[in-house]
């Protein structure tokens, strides 16, 4: 069944908008009062509804927002809170919900999509794949014997908000898969949902070097868990700060916590292996625009090279057919034709975009079909650091 023209949109009026509460409700399990609060909190414009039958049957929010991958920041459209009224459920409502949002996405202008899957058939049904993970990071916090007092560490004042987005950015930049934020991901660092955060910066000569936002979360009889919703560090020293100020909490917690990467470069300084990293989730990226994707992102300087790519693609017909990627220090052109020497789903592109997943691991799951040297080839030119994200939305 395909969506009908003007079946998809933002929500018309109040009624819409407590529909949208109620599917919210009934698919996470959510309060009714939290449900509405969700959907004020979120806003209208981020919202996309699918009605059917003169009903509002499904429900997601699209966010525009960026990507970081090599070094270059890609649009991105991220979705979140995907939902399906409860009588429309078994019908296709959820990937005819998804195939309108994808094409309204690649009309945006944006290249790709990403988001974190509470299942993944559906989303893999219309053109995800796992490209990314997001990693707990969960330190003892007594045993971090980390002294340094040389930075100076205060308060988060509202007056530092352009000098923390500056920070964050700086670290951001070159962690393959970070996000560049929206103001609707940077409410979710200062008010999340754990509870109360509060920020506190380190300072050098240069100015901001470093940040936390930490939750204290009381566990049993006074004990607590620090909660970091957003932790950056841009110089040793301010690293060594921050970890310092989380162990000066060893009488009160047993455990801090952050996500990102399984690459995280504040747990080498750690003395001992005092703490866990463990696989929170796998994310998924969805293609929408095979050429200006490819150019958008940054490439390694110094690096040359060319691909004749062969895509397929269920959904969105522009994708499909021969393309010729050809890179010359850090960027990339991309026209149509070639020899198609490389053949692969818009699923598979998408891993072997971000850096999750080789050309020679796809070629040994059967997610890609080339010749060794190609494979070779893209092995080096999509070389780099194992894709992450700390945020959810």
């Amino acid at each position: 069944m395909e969506t009908k023209q003007g079946d998809f949109g933002p929500p018309r009026d109040e009624q819409e908008l407590s529909a949208t509460a109620d599917i919210m409700m009934h698919s996470y399990a959510m309060a009714p009062a939290d449900a509405a609060a969700w959907t004020q909190r979120v806003g209208a414009a981020n919202l996309r509804l699918l009605r059917e039958g003169g009903r509002v049957a499904g429900t997601l929010v699209s966010i525009p927002m960026g990507q970081w991958y090599g070094g270059r920041d890609v649009p991105i459209i991220g979705v979140g809170g995907v939902g399906v009224s409860p009588v429309h459920r078994g019908h296709g409502t959820a990937t005819r919900l998804m195939q309108s949002l994808l094409r309204e996405a690649r009309e945006s202008g944006a290249p790709l999509s990403t988001l974190y899957p509470a299942t993944q058939p559906l989303y893999r049904r219309v053109g995800y794949e796992h490209s990314g993970a997001r990693y707990e990071i969960r330190v003892q916090v007594p045993a971090i014997d980390v002294q340094e007092r040389t930075l100076s560490l205060r308060a988060i004042e509202e007056r530092d908000e352009a000098a923390i987005t500056a920070c964050y950015q700086r670290m951001a930049q070159w962690r393959q898969g970070w996000l560049s934020r929206s103001p609707y991901l940077w409410a979710r660092v200062r008010a999340p949902r754990a509870g109360a955060a509060h920020g506190y910066l380190v300072e050098g000569a240069s100015g901001v070097e470093g940040y936390v936002y930490l939750v204290r979360k009381q566990t049993t009889g006074f004990n607590q868990e620090l909660i970091a919703s957003d932790l950056v560090a841009n110089t040793p020293a301010a690293a060594r700060r921050l970890l310092s100020f989380l162990g000066d909490h060893r009488s009160l917690a047993k455990e801090a916590v952050w996500y990102g990467g399984a690459d995280d470069p504040l747990l080498p300084l750690l003395r001992e292996q005092t703490y866990s990293v463990k696989l929170d989730m796998h994310w998924m990226v969805r293609v929408l625009d095979v050429a200006k994707a490819l150019e958008a992102r940054g490439w390694p300087v110094g690096l040359s090279g060319a691909l004749h790519l062969e895509v397929e693609d269920d959904l969105l017909p522009e994708n499909r057919g021969r393309f010729v990627l050809e890179v010359s220090d850090g960027v990339a052109r991309v026209r149509r034709g070639g020899e198609g020497r490389m053949r692969m789903h818009v699923r598979g592109l998408s891993s072997l975009y971000t850096g999750f997943l080789s050309a020679e691991a796809l070629r040994a799951m059967g997610a890609l079909e080339a010749d060794d040297a190609s494979v070779r080839a893209a092995v080096s030119l999509f070389w780099g650091p194992q894709p992450s994200i700390r945020d959810m939305f």
